[in-house]
This record gives structure tokens, sequence and C-alpha cells, in this order.
């Protein structure tokens, strides 16, 4: 079974299609697939042009993307559910109760993943090992400042603002990649 990680932010064009594509680029070589979609996306839209050029620097090519609308069943076929702020986080769960445990900030879970004992579980099920150390980590750290968890929008900004967003997303992510590695 190959597990699926979904990212989520408002529109579908600045922070979860990078988030994506970043993430493709780190998970590499595990059986994890990764996808995003948007609380308030309209389908079929490009990429914002800045975050596609953060998208290419991953080695990838950010042609073939399009927005999506965030539906049920994304969150219900996903693994885990990383999204850009806590109003997202709110609504994915309100719109899947069933992914509450599986839904976090990108960055919550980056350092809930930073802080977790090393993940232990069957082949090809290390994404859902990762996520319940992860899980296992909030009673161990204290709570984060609400500005904390939520990554800004860069959509609005410079394409220098995108790349600082892009280093946050990665930073967020390279607890997660260690994580999975320990479950292989």
């Amino acid at each position: 079974m190959v597990d699926r990680v979904l990212f989520v932010c408002h529109a579908n064009l600045c922070r979860s299609p990078m988030a994506e594509y970043i993430a493709r680029r780190l998970l590499a070589g595990r059986p994890v697939t990764v996808a995003s979609a948007g609380t308030d996306a309209r389908d079929d839209l490009l990429m914002h042009p800045y975050a596609a050029e953060v998208a290419a620097e991953t080695g990838a090519d950010p042609a073939e993307f399009r927005s999506r609308k965030l539906r049920r069943e994304h969150l219900i076929g996903a693994s885990l559910v990383l999204t850009a702020t806590r109003r997202q986080r709110s609504m994915c769960t309100a719109l899947a109760p069933a992914a509450l445990h599986r839904t976090f900030t990108l960055r919550q879970f980056g350092r809930l993943a930073a802080a977790a004992e090393p993940a232990t579980g069957p082949a090809g099920e290390e994404l859902r090992a990762a996520v319940e150390a992860a899980a296992r980590a909030r009673g161990r750290l204290q709570p984060a400042t609400p500005d904390a968890d939520d990554l800004p929008d860069p959509v609005s900004g410079t394409a220098a603002d995108f790349r600082r967003c892009a280093e946050e997303i990665e930073r967020s992510m390279r607890p997660l990649a260690a994580l999975i590695g320990t479950a292989g």
C-alpha cells in the first residue's frame, strides 16, 4: 500500500503546490505519494508564477500542475494532511472529522516529528508509523503560540517572499522525511 500526504492551503496556487513539489523531492524513493488542494480553490488554475519557479528548482516540471478544490474524499484518502494554517486545519477536520488525528499544520507537524521517538512499522506503512510517532510527541512539547503554526501566504509578495516560504516548508518537512526513514 502506498500512503499519501495531502497539502492544503487557501487557493492551491502558492503554499500547497510548493509543499507538494518539495515533498516529492524530499520523500523520493519512499512508498509515499503527495498531492495538494485548496480550501477555497478554483479547479484547473496554473500555479502562481513565483511558486512555479520554486517548484521547478526541485527538478520537476510544474507546467502540468492545476489547482483543485479540497473535497472530502481527498481528506479521507490521505494518511497525513498538512495545512498551511490553523484555519485550514479546522476546515479540513470539519469536512472530514475522521481525518482529525492525522491533520496538522505543516509547521506543527514539523515540530512534532522533530521531537518524536523513532517510528516503527511494517514495510509500506512508514508514513503511518511516522504520523503515530509524531502524534505521541504532542505530550512532550510545550504548546506553541498560535502564530507559530501558521505559514504566511506569499501570494502578494515578491519572488524572495516565495523563496522564504519554500525554505520554511522544507525546514518543516525535513523532520517528517527523517522520521519516515526511521520506520523503513
